[in-house]
Formats: C-alpha cells, sequence, structure tokens
C-alpha cells in the first residue's frame, strides 16, 4: 500500500472511531465508546504510517 492508500484508510477509521464513540456517548454504551477511541488510535497509527512512506518511500 502507498502513503495515499494509509491516510485514507486512516481517516476512515478515525471518522467511523468518532462516530461510534459519539454513539457509545449518547446510548451510555461504554463498549461502544471503547471501541470508537480504539478505531480513532488505529487511524492515528496508519496516519503515521503514510507519512513515513512518504518521507522514506513505500519499500518500507
Amino acid at each position: 500500500m502507498g502513503e495515499a492508500t494509509d491516510k485514507l484508510k486512516a481517516a476512515g477509521n478515525k471518522i467511523a472511531g468518532s462516530v461510534k464513540e459519539g454513539i457509545g456517548k449518547a446510548t451510555d454504551d461504554a463498549s461502544l465508546e471503547a471501541e470508537g477511541k480504539a478505531q480513532q488510535l488505529k487511524g492515528t497509527g496508519q496516519d503515521v504510517k503514510g507519512s513515513v512512506k512518504g518521507t522514506l518511500g513505500d519499500e518500507i
């Protein structure tokens, strides 16, 4: 996967995680809220991975 693909997936995970977290808060569902936070962290990791690929190249 290239830099753009990683960053696109990161954005999707951040958005989906944010929605899950919000629904979890609104419905007082701690499990869904935690799942949303975890998904946002996954997106942040993918974003970092994409940035590193952009800096070092797609070979990594």
